[in-house]
């Protein structure tokens, strides 16, 4: 009997009950094996109460989430991708069966596993140990610096929706539920119908795992139902598809009257264009023939990102026309299941008479096969089953609107000549906004000309030369630290993009209070807010003893002409400023010689540093460093250094420190702010014993 894909929610695996299950119901799926035509699985969400999915999303994995920091989301992450990497030969098999060959495997599934590796750091590298992220820096609000402004970011009290593509069953998952999980977000996983099964099997491991707060993940296979009539303000979908689903779904009552965010990324007619300096034989045009050929047949040409609009100058139409169908020609289309196959079928049947469509929709209007598909020849003639499409390219003139707006998701992409960048800028343009575009090209002048004029119409764009070629990821590549998305036609959404997209789903709230209040708020030391300076040197406390706000004040220190000399003949930094009266008295920002600024943090560094053995175990850095009152010969320098901000690591003994400096002259005018960056142990205590 074929398998029936089990949904995960409400902390359990519930089926349909078995009289739903009949091949006549219109509630039941059956996913195929597109090379083989084998039954592979049944799915259905009949019977599921999405009602109680979602209040147990809100109820149980909201609160939970909410109680972990951002550091602790961050372990259990890393913790998660490196058990999903011991099972991934699993789901490489399993991938086999929707199309992908071993090639495509890689993207989808070791792909989706890095990105949890990537936003594990995002985590604990760039956001606090706390539950509250600052975003941005403290505004100041009134003259009399009693009134203070921060931007917070904080979880939001809801849940956050995926629906998903066919193309990329473990990427399209894991990519969205990386930031959401680490935003504080419990998620409702709903794949497309096609390739669920392998959906399926990495969140069947993912909750065998144990590692997730219960209710942080749940996954609907079959139809969402009217889980949309149930989410408010506070939730928020993410959807991966057609544009035409995305206008549908944002139309939804609950996206329209209620709030909820609804982020979308749809397909789009990405461009690659291949710039006028290129002649053939140089390592630029074969970078492109290259690239596009990749992009038409990885995943089957089934990418968001794929190239469908080759733009190349007039006088290499042909040039590059003969030389990708040669590199076509040599590509094994044929069975995953068979590791000789460098190209497989498309996800279905279905999706193979779309594609077949939207060519035939393209060539009616004017556009030419250049090779590939014939429409004359029935389908199976090449003694493949019907799912298979023949890597196609076409060529057409700009003009012809079919190919700005009908797009053949499969392994298909038009060229397009263009008589000038003007003219090429402008087909550009008639995307209506895209995912990603890519620039071949070796001329600064060209790059920059096309860059500037089409980067507001696209997420992302590659350009690409001989320099980079070699460590490039490629046009279709979405990379975690960069933003996935476009305007326009491509959705309007953004993915990835590190920090940025935990941010999407997190709530960003302006708090206007006093520093002391702020500080309490934030949970980081604010200029003007109340220092401790009394007691025991900040320096020897360790974590589970220094607060925010201590402060040890050192000072003063006369600088002598002397001190400056030295520093200057040890350092080699002979700048005149700080060597010679008179260009020094004939610059305008000095009254004569001066201090070198880096004298200024040494000597401030001696001020505040105890020198014996004790938590802190290292300086690794400033940041913000501002030389504001120059120093001259007999001017007294103190520091006040404030602990501003105390961050445990999760994983490690010691924590960061970052410290609050402020260096002051006899008048007290402000010489120089930064912050010191330590790393101090977490409780001297439990390391002595």
């Amino acid at each position: 009997m074929t398998d029936i894909l089990t949904s995960y929610v409400l902390g359990a695996w519930a089926e349909p009950s078995a009289e739903i299950l009949t091949e006549n119901d219109s509630a039941v799926r059956t996913v195929h094996d597109p090379a083989t035509g084998a039954e592979l699985a049944k799915v259905s969400s009949a019977g599921l109460n999405f009602p109680t999915i979602v209040d147990y999303a809100r109820n149980t994995g909201g609160p939970a989430l909410r109680e972990l920091t951002f550091h602790q989301r961050g372990v259990m992450l890393k913790k998660l991708g490196a058990y999903l990497n011991e099972r991934r030969d699993r789901y490489h098999k399993l991938s086999l069966t929707t199309g992908a060959t071993a090639r495509d495997g890689l993207i989808d599934i070791d792909g989706g596993i890095s990105t949890l590796f990537s936003y594990s750091s995002v985590a604990r590298r760039q956001m606090p140990n706390s539950t509250t992220y600052l975003d941005g820096g403290v505004e100041r609000l009134s003259k009399g610096q009693t009134f203070v402004g921060q931007h917070i970011c904080t979880s939001r009290r809801g849940v956050s929706v995926q629906i998903n593509a066919f193309n990329f069953p473990v990427w399209g998952m894991l990519e969205k539920f990386g930031p959401m999980f680490i935003a504080g977000q419990p998620v409702i996983v709903k794949p497309a119908t096609s390739g669920s099964h392998l959906t399926h099997a990495v969140v069947r491991d993912i909750i065998a795992s144990g590692l997730l707060p219960e209710g942080a993940l749940q996954l609907i296979c079959g139809s969402i139902g009217d889980l949309l009539d149930h989410l408010t303000e506070q939730d928020t979908v993410a959807f991966t598809g057609s544009a035409a689903t995305a206008h549908s779904l944002a139309a939804h009552p609950c996206v329209q009257k209620r709030g909820t965010r609804f982020f979308a990324e749809a397909d789009s007619l990405n461009f690659s264009l291949l710039g006028p300096d290129v002649e053939p034989g140089t390592e630029e045009f074969d970078l492109y023939v290259k690239e596009l050929v990749t992009e038409m047949t990885a995943k089957s040409g089934q990418k968001c990102t794929a190239i469908r609009r080759a733009l190349v100058p007039e006088k290499l139409l042909n040039a590059v026309a003969d030389a990708v169908s040669e590199a076509l020609a040599e590509v094994i289309v044929g069975s995953p299941h068979d590791e000789t196959t460098e190209m497989g079928p498309l996800v279905s049947t279905k999706q193979a008479d779309d594609v077949r469509a939207a060519i035939a929709k393209i060539t009616s209007a004017g556009a030419e096969v250049v090779c590939g598909y014939n429409p004359s020849r029935p389908k199976g003639a090449n003694e493949l089953s019907a799912a298979f499409v023949e890597p196609t390219l076409l060529k057409a003139h700009a003009e012809i609107a079919a190919v700005h707006e009908v797009e053949a998701f499969g392994p298909v992409a038009t060229l397009l000549p263009y008589s000038s960048l003007a003219d090429a800028i402008e087909t550009v343009t008639r995307g209506r906004g895209s995912l990603v575009g890519s620039l071949i090209s070796h001329d600064p002048v060209v790059v920059r000309d096309v860059l500037v004029s089409t980067a507001p119409w696209h997420g992302r764009i590659l350009v690409l030369d001989r320099d980079n070629a070699r460590e490039s990821t490629g046009h279709g590549a979405p990379l975690p630290t960069l933003v996935h998305g476009g305007p326009g036609r491509a959705g309007g959404g953004e993915e990835l993009g590190g920090i940025r997209s935990v941010l999407h789903y997190m709530q960003r709230t302006a708090v206007q209070a006093s520093p002391d209040m702020l500080t309490a708020i934030t949970g980081t030391w604010v200029p003007e807010a109340t220092r401790h300076t009394e007691g025991t040197h900040p320096f020897a406390k360790d974590l589970s003893e220094l607060r925010i706000g201590d402060t040890i004040v050192g000072g003063p220190r006369k600088v002598t002409l002397e001190d400056i000399d030295c520093f200057a003949e040890f350092t080699g930094d002979t700048f005149y400023a700080h060597t010679d009266e008179d260009a020094a008295a004939a610059n305008p920002f000095f009254p004569g010689r001066v201090a070198h600024g880096y004298l200024v943090v040494s000597f401030a560094a001696g001020l505040f540093v105890k020198p014996e053995p004790g938590p802190v175990l290292a300086n690794y850095g400033l940041e913000n460093l501002r030389f504001i009152t120059p120093v001259s010969p007999g001017d007294e320098l103190t520091v006040t250094l404030t602990a501003k901000q105390i961050t445990p690591r999760e994983t490690d003994a010691y924590g960061e420190v970052r410290w609050d400096a402020l260096v002051t002259n006899q008048d007290a005018a402000v010489v120089a702010t930064y912050d010191v960056l330590t790393l101090v142990e977490k409780d001297t205590r439990k390391s002595e014993a």
